[in-house]
C-alpha cells in the first residue's frame, strides 16, 4: 500500500503543478476582468434570483434556482469543508487557508463563466430531460479540432465522481464514525467500515434513482439545514476564544508568503507547499474551475443564461470563505494544528477541545451529512459524464457501479483515496478551463447586455 500510495503521490504532485495553478489562478482572473467584477457588482441580484423572484414554470428546464444551487452545493460542502480543510492546515500550515479564500473570489468569477455557458449550450430533450455541462459548451462552442477535449472531460468526469465525489466522502464518514466507536486501526474497525459504506450505498441508492429533480428537492432541504448546524457550532468556538481569532488570521495571512518552520506535530512547509495545499483543497472544497457545478445548473428552469451565472457564483462564497473559513480557524484558535493530528481526527479534536461535551459528535454528524450530500449530487454529474459518451442507456449500468464504490472507498487508506481525488480533479479541470478561457468572450458580451438591460428596467421577474 506504502508503494501504491507513492506512486499516486507522485503524479499528484505533476498533476497539481505550477502549470496548472497558473492555469487556474489565471483564467480567474481573466474572467473576472472581463465580466468587470461580477462577483461583486452581481452579488446582491444573485441572492435576489435564489429567492423565487425571477422563477417562472414555463421556463425550461427541470428544477429551480434555489434547487440547482442547492444541488450545487451539495456537492462542494463536504468532506472538502471538514476534512479537507485539516489536510491542507496540517500539511501546509496556516498560510493554506489564504490560499483557499484565493480560489474562492475568483473561483466566483470561473464559477458565474462555465454556468452561465452550460446553460447557453445545453440540450433540452423533447421529453423534457435537460443535458449539458462543459462537455456540451466545448464540443458546440469551440473548434472541431478541439472537441477532443468534450470526451476528455467527460470521461474524467466520470471517474472523479468515483473518487472526489464518492470514495474520499465514504473514507472521511468511515473515519468519523469509527473512531467514535473505539475500534479505529483494529479488524473490528474494518467490519464496521464495510458496514458503513453498505448503509451509505443503500441511502444513496434511494435518492439517485430519481434523477436531478430528487437529488434537488432533497439537497434544497438537506443543505440549509446542515450549514445552520455546523456554522452554528463552529460559531460557539470562536465566541468562547475570541481573543485568538484576531492572532489566528495574523498566522494566516504570515505564513502565507513565508515558511513556516516545525513545530509539535507539524513537520513545517515551504511558501509552495503551503500554496499547493491550499490552492488544491480549495479547488476539492468549491470545485471552481472542475466544471461539475455546470451539470447542475444546466438544469435549472431559467430563460437567461447570465442569471444562472449569478446564481452559481454564490456557491464558492458559501462553501469556502464562510464554511471553510469557519473550520479553518475553529483548528487555529484551538491550537490542535501542531499535534500531528490530519484530516477528520483534526477537526474532530479541535472542537472537542473547546466543547468537550459534544464537539467531536456535533462533527461526526455534519461529516455524515456533508458527505451524503455529494455523494448524491455526484452520482449525477458522473452519470452525465458517461452519458455524454455512451448515450442514455449507460446512466443506469454506471449507478450501480457507483454505488459499488462506496463500500470500497470506506476501506481504503485516506493517503491513497485522497492522492485519487486530486488527480482525477486535476485532469477534470484541464480541458474546462481551456474551454473558460477560448469562450469568456461570449459570456462578457452576455454579461454587458444583461446588465445594461437590467439597469433599464428590463428585467423585473
Amino acid at each position: 500500500m506504502d508503494q501504491i500510495l507513492n506512486v499516486i503521490t507522485a503524479i499528484k504532485d505533476q498533476v497539481w503543478g505550477l502549470p496548472l495553478i497558473i492555469l487556474l489562478v489565471g483564467t480567474g482572473i481573466l474572467v473576472t476582468i472581463r465580466n468587470r467584477l461580477v462577483q461583486i457588482r452581481g452579488f446582491k441580484h444573485g441572492l435576489e434570483l435564489i429567492s423565487g423572484k425571477y422563477d417562472k414554470p414555463e421556463y425550461k428546464g427541470e428544477i429551480t434556482h434555489f434547487q440547482a444551487l442547492s444541488a450545487a452545493l451539495s456537492a462542494t460542502i463536504g468532506t472538502g469543508n471538514i476534512t479537507g480543510v485539516a489536510t491542507a492546515i496540517a500539511v501546509g500550515g496556516p498560510g493554506a487557508l489564504f490560499w483557499m479564500w484565493v480560489t474562492a473570489v475568483f473561483g466566483m468569477a470561473i464559477k458565474f463563466t462555465s454556468c452561465t455557458l452550460a446553460v447557453m449550450y445545453r440540450k433540452v430533450d423533447p421529453d423534457g430531460y435537460v443535458r449539458g455541462g462543459p462537455m456540451y459548451f466545448i464540443s458546440q462552442g469551440m473548434s472541431s479540432k478541439l472537441r477532443f477535449l468534450a470526451y476528455m472531460f467527460a470521461g474524467c468526469t466520470a471517474i472523479a465522481a468515483l473518487g472526489t465525489g464518492n470514495m474520499v466522502q465514504a473514507n472521511s464518514v468511515a473515519d468519523g464514525l469509527v473512531s467514535l466507536t473505539g475500534h479505529a486501526g483494529t479488524s473490528v474497525g474494518l467490519y464496521i467500515r464495510l458496514i458503513i459504506g453498505l448503509s451509505i450505498a443503500v441511502m444513496v441508492g434511494l435518492v439517485i434513482v430519481g434523477g436531478i429533480k430528487r437529488i434537488g428537492k432533497v439537497a434544497s432541504r438537506l443543505v440549509p439545514f446542515m450549514c445552520i448546524i455546523y456554522v452554528g457550532s463552529a460559531l460557539v468556538v470562536l465566541a468562547v476564544s475570541y481573543e485568538l481569532i484576531i492572532p489566528a488570521f495574523g498566522m494566516i495571512f504570515k505564513h502565507a508568503f513565508t515558511p513556516i518552520s516545525a513545530a509539535g506535530g507539524f513537520v513545517g512547509a515551504t511558501v509552495w507547499i503551503t500554496m499547493q495545499q491550499g490552492v488544491a483543497r480549495g479547488v476539492f472544497s468549491n470545485e471552481s474551475g472542475l466544471g461539475s457545478a455546470p451539470m447542475a445548473h444546466a438544469a435549472a428552469k431559467v430563460n437567461e443564461p447570465v442569471r444562472e451565472g449569478m446564481v452559481a457564483m454564490l456557491g464558492p462564497f458559501i462553501d469556502t470563505l464562510v464554511i471553510c473559513t469557519m473550520t479553518g480557524l475553529v483548528i487555529l484558535v484551538s491550537g490542535q494544528w501542531t499535534s500531528g493530528l490530519n484530516g477528520t481526527p483534526l477537526t474532530a479534536e479541535s472542537f472537542e477541545t473547546i466543547l468537550p461535551s459534544w464537539g467531536r459528535s456535533m462533527v461526526s454528524i455534519g461529516l455524515v451529512l456533508f458527505a451524503y450530500s455529494t455523494i448524491i449530487s455526484w452520482s449525477y454529474y458522473g452519470e452525465k459524464g458517461i452519458e455524454f459518451i455512451l448515450g442514455r442507456r449507460a446512466v443506469l449500468p454506471y449507478k450501480w457501479i457507483f454505488l459499488l464504490f462506496l463500500p470500497i472507498g470506506t476501506s481504503l487508506k485516506l493517503g491513497v483515496v485522497w492522492g485519487f481525488a486530486d488527480i482525477a480533479n486535476g485532469l477534470m479541470a484541464l480541458p474546462n478551463l481551456v474551454a473558460l478561457v477560448v469562450l469568456s468572450g461570449v459570456v462578457a458580451a452576455a454579461t454587458g447586455k444583461y446588465f445594461g438591460e437590467l439597469r433599464e428596467g428590463k428585467h423585473r421577474g
